[in-house]
């Protein structure tokens, strides 16, 4: 039943110019408005929407609440970095990075926050 819907991301922020600046400037998405609840709109691919929620206390998540696959992640992560972007390392048991990267069974991923301390992934299938 609803996998033929489209899905919106929402992701809670606590300061909506920050959060804008970063999404649009250090991203690159394309601004599509706010909407009458306060939520601040970007479409992405696939017909999916990432929308930025004003919540006073930011997230209190501490897993990936987005991840985009991307052709080449280590291409990616040299973009996004000139853009400003940090990227996280981690060295735990079954999660390791090297130079951001992790590779996870068939595929490899790397995680940074946004403004706000939501955790964003990039990964790239491994054929």
């Amino acid at each position: 039943m609803l996998s033929t819907a489209p899905v919106t991301t929402i992701l809670p922020v606590i300061d909506m110019a920050r959060a804008r600046d970063f999404y649009e400037n250090k991203l690159g998405f394309r601004a599509q408005g706010q909407k009458p609840d306060g939520k601040f709109v970007y479409a992405c691919a696939g017909g999916a929407v990432i929308a930025l929620f004003p919540k006073e206390g930011g997230t209190k998540a501490d897993h990936t609440a987005v991840s985009f696959q991307v052709p080449d992640v280590r291409a990616a992560i040299t973009s996004l970095e000139k853009a400003g972007v940090v990227f996280e390392d981690y060295d735990f048991p079954g999660l390791k990075t090297v130079d951001h990267v992790c590779v996870l069974g068939s595929e490899k991923a790397a995680w940074f926050k946004d403004t706000e301390g939501n955790y964003l992934c990039i990964h790239e299938d491994i054929v």
